[in-house]
């Protein structure tokens, strides 16, 4: 069965607050006109010890912004630069959203409470600070389908409908109004070290490192890696692998993002903030999410490249607290951990042994060839062929032939005749019941499949580079 949250109790402590002077905006959350609650995220509400909460709690908090206890005073809107389709822009930030509030969980680990469309802030750029309904749904589905299939994903925590009619330029308007909070492991972007790399802010840059050591922490760099030792050199070595996973996570799930810009790259290598997301139709590395990228630089066969160089921007940040060589030596480590990424996440969602670096690599590229001859979607595919059945008659047949299963194949596999899936007719399907009829059961079925789907393919495999023992992190009980 796939791991669940573990039960906690609340532990507030807003770690930030030793940042947040040169970090962050103190900013007041939109008055709303109505608060209805829409989404509740139950399972993950007990895992930070806010599941006892009764409904009008829960507006309060949620869609009012009334502060936990002993968390933070004020939301804090973040201060940050970044890339935009690698061209680089000084004037971002949290726009619409805001860091609402820090908390452990059972095993230590410090998570934040996030909004999207919680009105204007420093940074809204003329926007106006709000999020659409059909942009809360469909974040709801990218997550939950996420988390299902082993991505290291956000999650969506909370959907309030606000009330307002909205009007946005690229779908029909007006269009009715949220508020959503998601969970993550932090809000600190490759970005946020952009920004202060450009104001020359060496003691901040120390600083926001060293936080990030502490609160993400992570293997060392190899034995042999130079400047083993060096915080920004540590931290590097750690943003590599987990973005390495990342980008292979995303591309086994057959995912594309979308938008893979500096400032939607979070430390923590989860992923997070989905706009124009899309599942693949088919397996085409050419394929594109967002219809504004017309060269295709964030399309599905290029999001390893586009995490790369990602990572590349973050050590040009560095390079204010370490020398080159080191850093290269960092991101000399993409290629090999994205590739045996790749391999072991492959063998775990088709549910078959690993036979080693070589010959799960053929499997994977076996495999590729197949999805590419048939035109099978890879949620077909990999349901398909789950444990090692019906493998073809190819060179892919081959290469699965040779494995024994994993696991015993789950009754879900055995019952079902597809698996639930997020092409866009599907996503438009159930968006289309909210909008016209106010049918929110067809949202509720379609989680629901998810979440069986989750539960058969067995427990997640561990993103590398955030480990989550409490040993390496403060007492819990502090």
């Amino acid at each position: 069965m796939r791991l669940q949250p573990q039960a906690s109790a609340y532990r507030p402590d807003p770690a930030i607050e030793t940042l947040s002077p040169w970090l962050a905006d103190p900013v007041p959350p939109a008055d709303f006109p109505e608060t209805t609650l829409r989404f509740r995220n139950q399972r993950w509400a007990q895992g930070v010890g806010l599941g006892d909460l009764d409904e009008a709690a829960w507006l309060r908090h949620f869609g009012r912004f009334e502060p936990l206890a002993d968390n933070l005073p004020q939301p804090l809107a973040l201060r940050y630069h970044g890339h935009q389709f690698r061209i680089y822009n000084p004037d971002l930030g949290d726009g619409r959203g805001f860091l609402f509030a820090q908390m452990r969980d059972a095993k230590g680990r410090l998570l934040d409470l996030g909004t999207k469309g919680s009105g204007q802030t420093p940074w809204s750029r003329q926007g106006d600070g709000r999020l659409t309904l059909k942009g809360a749904v469909r974040e709801i589905l990218a997550t939950e389908m996420l988390e299902a299939l082993g991505v290291n994903t956000s999650k969506t925590f909370s959907v309030i409908e606000t009330g307002e009619n909205l009007w946005r330029g690229d779908e029909p308007s007006p269009t009715r109004s949220a508020v959503m909070v998601r969970l993550s492991h932090g809000h600190i972007r490759i970005g946020s070290f952009q920004r202060l790399l450009m104001l020359d802010e060496r003691d901040h840059m120390e600083a926001l490192v060293a936080y990030c050591l502490e609160e993400f922490p992570g293997p060392p760099p190899p034995e042999n890696a130079p400047g083993r030792d060096e915080p920004a050199v540590i931290l590097l070595h750690q943003v590599v692998e987990r973005l390495a996973d990342l980008a292979a996570s995303w591309m086994v799930a057959g995912f594309v993002h979308g938008v893979l810009n500096t400032d939607n790259m979070n430390i923590s290598g989860e992923s997070f903030d989905y706009g124009p997301w899309r599942w693949l139709p088919k397996w085409d590395p050419s394929f594109t999410a967002a219809y504004f990228d017309h060269a295709g630089l964030y399309a599905f066969g290029r999001q390893p490249e586009a995490l790369l160089w990602n990572c590349g921007q973050l050590a040009v940040a560095l390079r204010m607290l370490a020398d080159t060589a080191p850093l290269v030596a960092a991101l000399d480590r993409f290629g090999p951990l994205y590739q045996a990424a790749m391999a072991r996440r492959f063998c775990w969602r088709l549910g078959v042994t690993s036979l080693g670096m070589e010959a799960d690599t053929a499997l994977v590229q076996a495999a590729e060839k197949r999805m590419l001859a048939t035109g099978e979607t890879p949620d077909a595919f990999f349901f398909a062929h789950r444990a090692g059945r019906d493998p073809g008659d190819d060179d892919f047949e081959a290469a699965l032939r040779a494995r024994a299963p994993a696991a015993e194949l789950d009754a879900f596999f055995r019952s079902e005749t597809a698996p639930p899936a997020l092409q866009i007719d599907e996503v438009e399907r159930i968006w289309a019941a909210i909008a016209e009829d106010d049918d929110w059961s067809q949202l509720e079925e379609a989680l629901a499949r998810i979440r069986t789907l989750g539960d058969a393919l067995g427990n997640h495999l561990p993103p590398p580079g955030l480990l989550k023992r409490a040993d390496l992190i403060r007492n819990v009980t502090k």
